[in-house]
C-alpha cells in the first residue's frame, strides 16, 4: 500500500506551522524593527553574544515550511517573502531594520505576496 506524501501531513497540522510560523515571525519583526540584528542573515560567528537563536529557528521553520507545503503544491506569502528578504545582501543593502519595518508595514496593509519590487515597464 503506497502512502501519498500529501496524505503524510494533515492540513490542520500545515495550519498549525503556519500559523506558529507567523506569529514567531511577527515576533522577530518587532524586534528587529527596533534594533536587533540578526534576523534575515545568520551571524558570522554562532558564539557571538549578539546571536539570535530565535532568529535562527525562525528560518529553520520557515525552509521547512516552505518545503511542506511544497509537496502539497501550497504556498505561503509571509514565508516566501521572508526567505527572499534573507538573501538580500551586499552595500546598497537597506539595512535590517528598515527591511523589517518595511515588512511589517506591507503585512499591516495586507500587500503580502504582491512583487515587492514595482515592476519596471520595458519601454
Amino acid at each position: 500500500m503506497n502512502i501519498d506524501p500529501r496524505d503524510a501531513m494533515p492540513s490542520e497540522q500545515l495550519e498549525t506551522l503556519s500559523r506558529a510560523f507567523s506569529e514567531q515571525l511577527l515576533a522577530c519583526l518587532d524586534e528587529c524593527a527596533r534594533g536587533r540584528h540578526g534576523l534575515f542573515s545568520e551571524p558570522i560567528d554562532d558564539q557571538d553574544e549578539n546571536s539570535w537563536p530565535e532568529a535562527a529557528r525562525l528560518r529553520e521553520l520557515a525552509v521547512a515550511l516552505q518545503s511542506i507545503l511544497a509537496q502539497h503544491e501550497e504556498r505561503n506569502a509571509l514565508c516566501d517573502e521572508f526567505l527572499d528578504l534573507c538573501t538580500i545582501h551586499g552595500e546598497s543593502h537597506p539595512g535590517e531594520r528598515k527591511l523589517a519595518r518595511a515588512f511589517l508595514e506591507r503585512i499591516e496593509r495586507g500587500e503580502v505576496g504582491a512583487p515587492t519590487e514595482q515592476e519596471r515597464k520595458p519601454w
